[in-house]
């Protein structure tokens, strides 16, 4: 099932979208925290984003600056402010498309059906996770958390990966272990005390600190 976020403080025009969207069996999430979209979209992890220009706090323009940091979802904008300066902002912006209001709900559906066909051809899964407002980015192996941009290793990124799949729940060593050998020909103990040591440290320095926990004789946790 595909899903669409709406990010429209209307909440008429977003209740409309949300059900004509339940007819085509879309799951359908509409923002509700305007202060944190990129947080919300992270945890709702859609496949595509419908984005009004005129929002609380902070415009659209700036939404989809802070989504195309690390997603490359399709964004459809939708805005009566449809004069061509703001349709070129939007698309240049990293928009894929830009619709006006008001507008036809068939002819939005059609234009998001035809989107996702073009978009998921080849793939139905987006590839990002969040924990506390940080954002891992699965294709590049990086860790966007406020203005900073984390570089992680192989190893590195494997580890987070895996705790963050299993938040709440204590990962063995030996599970981590069995991760990184995928990128290590051989990985002790030792090694895997100072990958876990070196992420500490990465997570310190954007103002993460103490997201990993140790269970001392059994693995690590991120609650």
């Amino acid at each position: 099932m595909y899903k669409v976020f709406v990010v429209e403080d209307d909440a008429g025009i977003a209740q409309a979208i949300a059900e004509r969207a339940a007819a085509w069996d879309y799951e359908v999430y509409c923002a509700q925290d305007f202060r944190n979209v990129t947080a919300e979209f992270a945890k709702f992890s859609p496949h595509l984003v419908l984005l009004d220009i005129m929002l609380p706090f902070f415009n659209g323009y700036h939404w989809c600056s802070e989504l195309r940091r690390f997603s490359k979802v399709p964004i459809i904008f939708l805005s009566s402010a449809s004069d061509n300066m703001n349709i070129v902002m939007a698309m240049d912006m990293g928009a894929d498309d830009f619709i006006a209001k008001p507008f036809d709900m068939d002819v939005l559906l059609s234009k998001i059906r035809a989107l996702l066909r073009r978009s998921y051809a080849f793939a139905n899964e987006t590839s990002v996770i969040e924990y506390q407002g940080a954002i891992l980015n699965t294709e590049d192996q990086t860790l966007l958390y406020h203005e900073e941009q984390l570089m992680l290793t192989k190893n590195e990124f494997r580890i987070l990966f895996v705790l963050l799949q299993n938040r709440g729940k204590v990962v063995s060593r030996e599970r981590l272990m069995e991760q990184l050998w995928k990128s290590e020909s051989f990985v002790d103990e030792n090694t895997l005390t100072v990958n876990v040591n070196r992420l500490r440290k990465k997570l310190e320095t954007i103002g993460l600190n103490g997201a990993i926990t140790t269970k001392f004789g059994v693995g690590y946790l991120v609650e």
